[in-house]
């Protein structure tokens, strides 16, 4: 499903606007990536947890070159966990 559908579906299931979902979506996702650039967790209840997770450095393969060691800095990426309500829902 890609962003237009998912705005479609909600335009649908609400009964407003494709405008009207589109910016409430994109609400969303600025809310939700301000507050984790702020290093704070973002939780829907019975949908899942969006946070920050720190991934260490390490060495890496040039996957051109196999003999060639790369270094791969330490960083920050999202990670989504999912609630139960969700989880139960997809089993």
């Amino acid at each position: 499903m890609s962003k237009q559908d998912l705005i479609a579906a909600i335009a649908d299931a609400s009964g407003i606007t494709k405008r009207a979902a589109g910016d409430a979506l994109q609400a969303l996702m600025n809310i939700v990536i301000k507050n984790l650039k702020k290093g704070q967790p973002v939780t829907i209840t019975g949908f899942g947890t969006f946070k920050l997770s720190s991934r260490r450095a390490r060495q890496g393969v040039n996957p051109r070159n196999p003999s060639q060691k790369i270094s791969i800095p330490a960083m920050k990426v999202p990670t989504f966990k999912a609630g139960k309500t969700l989880k139960d829902a997809v089993r």
